[in-house]
């Protein structure tokens, strides 16, 4: 989801660098730990680069990666493996339960982080944040799964599959989109929903 950055490619630099150099690395070297670091550090320079030339850090990334620090940095100080493999589960779990949560208690988070930048009805926020939130819930349920039932080279391919897919979600509503008229003046997908390390 957008943020209304001056720089996107800031924000992919920060999803999917360090995803890729963990998938390089392990896939490489087929150590997990020596992947973890590589992630780790990944994070660090796509967050201080960001940093660097918007001069803040946009909500968005700093929470992905902030996040993929943290449970990187708890997978290495502990010895476990799968807490950075529970990392999406988790993230993703809380986003999907932050939507619907909120629109039960009638505040869409969705227009409240993207209100300014899409001019949607209220319907329309409702059905754009159903569908991110199942989104979420049915990548933290694939992440469940794969991390549980196969190895983590499938599992770290998976990962990056992930972000693939979240373009792909994104890119899917660009004609609801249209058709609320949100995207009548500059026709783009809104950024995908994040399921990236």
């Amino acid at each position: 989801m957008a943020d209304g950055g001056r720089t996107p490619w800031v924000r992919w630099a920060v999803d999917v660098v360090p995803a890729c150099a963990f998938l390089i690395v392990l896939l490489s070297t087929h150590d997990f730990r020596l992947a973890t670091w590589w992630l780790v550090g990944a994070a660090v320079l796509a967050l201080a680069v960001g940093l660097a030339v918007e001069r803040r850090l946009a909500p968005l990334p700093a929470v992905i990666g902030v996040t993929a620090i943290a449970f990187g940095g708890l997978s290495l100080a502990l010895r476990r493996n799968d807490i950075l493999q529970m990392k999406m589960t988790i993230v993703d779990a809380t986003l999907g339960a932050i939507l619907f949560g909120g629109l039960l208690l009638r505040k869409n988070p969705l227009k409240l982080v993207l209100g300014a930048a899409l001019h949607l009805s209220d319907r329309a926020w409702t059905v754009l944040a159903i569908r991110y939130g199942l989104f979420w819930w049915l990548c933290a349920a694939a992440n469940e799964f794969v991390r549980r039932t196969q190895t983590t080279q499938t599992w770290a391919i998976f990962r990056v599959a992930a972000i693939a897919a979240a373009i792909v979600f994104a890119i899917a509503q660009v004609p609801f989109l249209m058709r609320q008229g949100a995207l009548s003046e500059k026709p783009s997908a809104p950024d995908p929903p994040e399921p990236g390390f």
